[in-house]
């Protein structure tokens, strides 16, 4: 079901890990950000949308983890873009040999069955430069980082004040770290909420890619409390955050994201 959070914009929620698909309306179609994850669920986005009389103009993902990269038929064949890098992981998947059965394991045991990779990771890289999704319809400003995983970007609807925040700003996941490479997690983290603070404090609305959309001051108080956890996390310290000393029921596993994190960063402390 879609809900609208904003002028222009409505989210349709996945049931399993609660991500947020946005929908954005424009003039000759709609731009769909981060579709969903089952077969069933975006089949069902496409229906509401045809009865709203609408068709999909763009799409758009937001990073190259599996949740947020896959598609369905019932769509359309609108391109679908993400940013270079992003779009670059996934083409460096697609071409190694076996990777849809690798893809297929992955997948959490709840889906068996109810994902289709058929259409899996078939992203356009933005054109170089450019720093808005390039369709007929509202300026949506592309807002890309370091944190969690490469090539990441966040979207704020300019006009609606919508931020759509991929992976980041979620009231039911703390900050996952991205792994390591030419950039230290810790601090690609702390470097992609700086480059998010002035869009946080634009956004009347904001849309994790998990979790509950939030309202107005949401935006900087949900990045204020992500920046806390990531300095406890990379001081030692106990971040004592809400999201793991008062876990939402069904959501108590998040603790043992946050455990292997404790321990990969204090490892390299020592």
């Amino acid at each position: 079901m879609l809900t609208r959070v904003a002028d222009g914009v409505l989210v349709h929620r996945s049931e399993l890990l609660r991500n947020n698909t946005v929908v954005v309306e424009g003039p000759s179609g709609v731009l769909v950000v981060d579709a969903g994850i089952t077969d069933a669920e975006m089949a069902c986005l496409a229906a509401d949308l045809a009865a709203a009389g609408q068709r999909v103009a763009a799409g758009f993902s937001t990073h190259p983890d599996w949740d947020h990269v896959l598609w369905h038929a019932a769509l359309g064949g609108a391109p679908r873009y993400g940013t270079a890098r992003c779009a670059e992981v996934l083409r460096e998947l697609r071409s190694a040999p076996g990777w849809e059965a690798r893809e297929a394991e992955g997948l959490p045991e709840e889906l068996a069955g109810e994902v289709s990779l058929d259409l899996y990771g078939l992203v356009t890289a933005l054109p170089a430069g450019v720093s808005e999704v390039p369709w007929d319809g509202p300026c949506v400003r592309v807002v890309e980082h370091p944190a969690h995983s490469p090539g990441h970007a966040a979207l704020l609807v300019e006009g609606s004040g919508v931020l759509v925040a991929g992976d980041m700003l979620s009231d039911v996941f703390v900050p996952m770290l991205d792994e390591p490479g030419p950039i230290d997690p810790v601090e690609g983290y702390l470097a992609g909420l700086d480059l998010l603070e002035a869009p946080a404090d634009e956004a009347d609305v904001v849309v994790p890619g998990h979790g509950s959309v939030g309202g107005a001051g949401q935006a900087r108080a949900r990045l204020d409390l992500d920046r806390a956890y990531v300095h406890a996390l990379r001081d030692g310290r106990d971040p004592r955050d809400p999201r793991l000393v008062s876990p939402e029921p069904g959501w108590e596993w998040v603790s043992a994201i946050h455990e292997g994190q404790v321990a990969s960063v204090a490892a390299k402390r020592v």
